[in-house]
């Protein structure tokens, strides 16, 4: 749960780069009101994030993180692509970042996802649908 919120936090402040300030000094020709940040390698990147599966409690795969939802300068939904094939057919859910667990597997060396539901139960969801 402190990774999954270390996450969200990392990924607010990588969503609102002028708000992720560790010094009040700048270097070179950027504007003074320019901030800056050093960004550790074992940080989580809404790249990495974005296309990742999301596993159930029996590993299976039951979606896809296509995308993130931002509010407030945090992560307020995780957009899962579900029921489709081969991207047909697609039905897209919101979820509470809270509800996948998302963490770094040293010994297959990369990200998870998993969320205690079922496939059945994501498809049954409410449909997301993105605002025009």
């Amino acid at each position: 749960m402190k990774k999954l919120a270390l996450i969200t936090a990392s990924l607010a402040l990588l969503a609102t780069p002028v708000l992720a300030q560790t010094s009040t000094t700048t270097t070179g020709n950027a504007p003074a009101d320019a901030k800056f940040s050093t960004v550790s390698k074992d940080e989580m990147f809404s790249s990495k994030l974005k296309g990742m599966n999301v596993y159930n409690q029996k590993d299976e795969s039951i979606g896809e993180i296509s995308d993130l939802a931002i509010k407030n300068h945090q992560v307020d939904a995780l957009i899962l692509s579900v029921g489709g094939f081969l991207g047909m057919g697609d039905h897209y859910v919101a979820v509470s970042p809270s509800s996948v667990n998302v963490r770094y597997d040293s010994k297959a060396n990369k990200w998870l996802a998993t969320m205690n539901t079922t496939k059945e139960a994501l498809k049954a969801a409410p449909e997301f649908k993105y605002p025009k």
